[in-house]
């Protein structure tokens, strides 16, 4: 299923798209796409549904985040060798982790603004993981099996608040609209294998990454593993799993950045594709 929020921000609906790419209305059935609808049992009450009985939603209509009332936001940093290597980075013992705020999820076509004082800001199409089941102490092997499903997530990062303002990562990720997710959640029976997906961001029309999942240094499986040995995860709890080559900071020898008027375009493999506009805060 491919699962998606529509509507106002702060007022998103669920949703569910149709063999035909419609959206059709879940409202009648679950509240919203959360962490109570992703067990098992309430994905197994929405397969059953009939699609074809749902009211169709408008197509202008906004997509919002696809996943709603997210508790944890956790990122894996460099994760891709390649990537490491571009940031002048050693290959890391352990996945890496921060945090970016839940404050900073806006939906895949919204706008993200650079905040005041950014000159930095960069890109990084990632592969997200959300949480179906309550997950702690579990094995690589049996890691899969708590994940409801995958969606695209853009990792947008202010590099000299990140790097230069004194602290964790956290600082120059969780700025406003900075964690662009979806556009739809697809549930983790659709996705075959999640270490062979392509990706790729462009920027203007002009390819910046080019990647596949293949190439991490931990499998969403080890990263969940990890995670879940230092905290439990909850249902609806968020991964964003790393960023393959070609972010702006990387490009030699003078770095690109984002500034006002830019296009991003961010696509993985099965799981659709966003458009984000850049504007100034």
């Amino acid at each position: 299923m491919k699962l998606v929020r529509f509507g106002a921000l702060g007022a998103e609906k669920p949703g569910i798209l149709d063999a035909e790419g419609h959206i059709r209305d879940l409202s009648a059935h679950i509240d919203d796409i959360n962490g109570a609808a992703l067990s098992a049992a309430s994905l197994d009450s929405l397969r059953a549904i009939d699609i074809a009985s749902l009211p169709v939603v408008s197509q202008d209509v906004r997509l919002g985040a696809c996943v709603g009332g997210i508790g944890k936001f956790m990122c894996i940093g460099l994760n891709y060798s390649d990537h490491a290597a571009e940031t002048g980075s050693p290959i890391p013992e352990h996945p890496i982790l921060f945090m970016k705020a839940t404050s900073a999820i806006v939906g895949p076509n919204d706008t993200v603004m650079l905040p005041r004082g950014s000159t930095h800001t960069d890109w990084e199409v990632e592969l997200g993981v959300v949480i179906g089941k309550a997950c702690k102490y579990v094995s690589v092997e049996d890691a899969l099996e708590y994940v409801a499903g995958y969606f695209v997530s853009n990792d947008v990062s202010e590099r000299h608040f990140q790097t230069k303002l004194t602290g964790q990562w956290t600082k120059g990720k969780s700025c406003d609209t900075f964690g662009p997710i979806g556009p739809w959640l697809v549930t983790a029976d659709e996705i075959a294998d999640p270490q062979n997906l392509d990706m790729s961001l462009d920027v203007n029309g002009k390819r910046m990454q080019t990647g596949n999942t293949s190439t991490m240094i931990f499998s969403v499986a080890e990263c969940i593993s990890h995670l879940s040995q230092l905290m439990t995860l909850h249902p609806g709890d968020v991964i964003s799993t790393g960023t393959p080559p070609g972010v702006g900071m990387g490009i030699k020898p003078d770095p690109v950045y984002l500034r006002e008027g830019d296009v991003m375009d961010v696509w993985i493999e099965g799981l659709g594709k966003q458009r984000q506009h850049i504007g100034q805060d």
